[in-house]
C-alpha cells in the first residue's frame, strides 16, 4: 500500500496472524527510531484524545479535518494503518451506520444462501448420537484420541436468526460480503498453490473423522443452523463475538476464510485481520487469509493482549491450520469450555510475538 498524506510509514510494519508451526519471526516495532527527517512537518502533531505528540508513526491523520490521533487512542482500537482514506471520530459518519443493530430488515435466507427444505429434516447432531449410543455397548480399553467436535446450534429457530441477523449487520457495515469457504480471487493466488505439503516442517493432517465434521458444520450452516453465536458492538472493541449458548471444549467453532493471497502481495497491506494459511520453505510460496472483501463470522473475533497473564487468561479459543485433502485450512477450536454470554478470544500471535497486541483490551 503506497503512503497516503494521512499516516506517517513506520521503517517495519507488522501485519500477519500466525499460528503454529512457528512462521519466521520479525522485528519488532521501535518508537525510539519511528520519525526521520522527512517527517519534520508532522513534529507539531498531537493526538486528540490524549495530547501527546510521542510515537508519532502512530499518529493517525484525518483525511478531512486533519486531526490526530493515535492508533491505541481511538474507539474502537486500530491495531494498524487504515487502507484508503479515514475519516476520524467527529467527521465519520460510520456511527450512524450501527444505530440499528442488529439490522432488522436483513433478509437472512437471502443473505446466507440457505438452503430451503421441502420438509423437516432431522438433525445431524441427533442422528450422530443415536449411532454413538447404539456403539456403547462395549467396552473399549485404549486411550482414545481426542475428536473434534461440531457446534451444538441454538435450537430455537428464532434465535439462530437474531444470530444470523446480528452477523449481516456486521458483515454489511465493515463492507464485507458474507463467504463460508476460501475463495480465490482474479491476482490472488490460485487454488492450485494451496498445497500443504509445501508448509515448512510438515502439517498435521486432519483426520477422517474429523473431516466429516467439519464437513457436517459446512452443511449445517447451508441449511441455516448457524453456529451459536452472536455479534455485538462494543464502542472499546468494535465488533466483537460472544457466546449464545455453552460450547464444550475442542469444539469446532467456525472456519477461517477469506480471500487466498501470496504473502508477498501483501506485505504492505494494512488490514488487521489476515491469517497465515501456507507458510512455506519457499517464501514466494507462502500463502494468507485475507478477509475483507469476502468472510464470515471469524472476521469479528477479537484477539487477546498476550503481552499480559489478565490477556493470556481471556484465550478461549485456538487457531490451528490442518491438511484437508492436502488443502490448507484453519480452523477456530475451543481451548476450554465456554459460558453461555463470555466473549470469544484467540492469540493473534500462537508462540511468537510478531504481531502488535500489546495496545488490546
Amino acid at each position: 500500500m503506497a503512503p497516503s498524506s494521512s499516516w506517517i510509514p513506520t521503517r517495519t510494519t507488522l501485519r500477519r496472524r500466525t499460528q503454529a508451526p512457528k512462521p519466521s519471526s520479525a522485528p519488532a516495532l521501535d518508537d525510539t527510531d519511528d520519525a526521520s527527517s522527512s517527517d519534520e512537518e508532522y513534529d507539531d502533531v498531537c493526538c486528540q484524545e490524549c495530547g501527546s505528540g510521542k510515537s508519532p508513526a502512530k499518529l493517525l491523520l484525518c483525511d478531512k479535518c486533519d486531526r490526530g490521533y493515535h492508533l491505541f487512542c481511538l474507539r474502537p482500537i486500530l491495531v494498524a494503518v487504515p487502507k484508503g482514506s479515514w475519516f476520524c471520530p467527529c467527521c465519520s459518519s460510520k456511527q450512524s451506520k450501527l444505530k440499528s443493530f442488529p439490522l432488522v430488515q436483513t433478509k437472512i435466507i437471502d443473505f446466507f444462501r440457505i438452503q430451503r427444505a421441502p420438509g423437516p429434516v432431522q438433525s445431524e447432531l441427533s442422528q450422530d448420537s443415536q449411532r454413538k449410543r447404539k456403539r456403547s455397548g462395549r467396552l473399549v480399553m485404549s486411550k482414545k484420541k481426542r475428536k473434534l467436535l461440531p457446534f451444538n446450534p441454538s435450537e430455537d429457530p428464532e434465535r439462530r436468526l437474531e444470530q444470523m441477523r446480528s452477523l449481516a449487520t456486521a458483515l454489511i457495515a465493515s463492507g464485507t460480503q458474507f463467504r463460508d469457504e476460501l475463495t480465490y480471487q482474479p491476482g490472488g493466488a490460485p487454488r492450485s498453490a494451496n498445497r500443504a505439503a509445501l508448509e515448512k516442517g510438515g502439517m498435521q493432517v486432519l483426520s477422517k473423522q474429523d473431516a466429516e465434521t467439519l464437513n457436517m458444520c459446512k452443511r449445517m450452516m447451508d441449511r441455516g443452523e448457524c453456529p451459536p453465536l452472536m455479534v455485538v458492538f462494543d464502542p472499546t472493541e468494535g465488533f466483537t463475538v460472544v457466546a449464545d449458548r455453552f460450547i464444550k471444549d475442542w469444539t469446532i467453532v467456525t472456519e477461517y476464510v477469506g480471500d487466498v493471497d501470496y504473502l508477498k502481495n501483501r506485505e504492505d497491506d494494512g488490514g488487521d485481520s489476515m491469517m497465515t494459511l501456507l507458510s512455506a520453505a519457499d517464501p514466494a510460496k507462502s500463502l494468507v487469509i485475507c478477509p475483507y472483501k469476502h468472510g464470515n463470522i471469524a472476521r469479528f473475533i477479537n484477539g487477546i493482549n498476550n503481552h499480559t497473564p489478565e490477556g493470556r487468561r481471556k484465550q478461549n479459543l485456538k487457531c490451528v491450520r490442518y491438511s484437508v485433502n492436502g488443502e490448507c485450512r484453519v480452523l477456530l477450536i475451543a481451548n476450554r469450555d465456554i459460558p453461555k454470554g463470555e466473549r470469544l478470544y484467540y492469540d493473534y500471535n500462537g508462540d511468537e510475538y510478531e504481531y502488535p497486541t500489546e495496545h488490546f483490551v
